[in-house]
């Protein structure tokens, strides 16, 4: 059974519907396509992460993103 993680950052009020919708379908498709891996088996899940959760180099995402960096 495939098993797909996408991570993004939470930002705007987040994903629509929509779009998780068209990221699971081509997550899905991709794999069938590529593996010829079963649809049906395959597992995609979609994690949205707070920019207060998300460093680099040391400071906390949101805080860069204040910046313009």
């Amino acid at each position: 059974m495939p098993y797909v993680n996408i991570k993004v950052t939470k930002e705007n009020g987040g994903l629509t519907k929509e779009e998780k919708e068209s990221l699971v379908k081509g997550a899905t498709s991709l794999l069938q396509e590529t593996l010829g891996k079963n649809p049906a088996s395959t597992v995609v899940i979609i994690d949205e992460i707070d920019t207060d959760n998300y460093g680099l180099g040391g400071e906390l995402i949101t805080e860069r993103r204040k910046r313009g960096q």
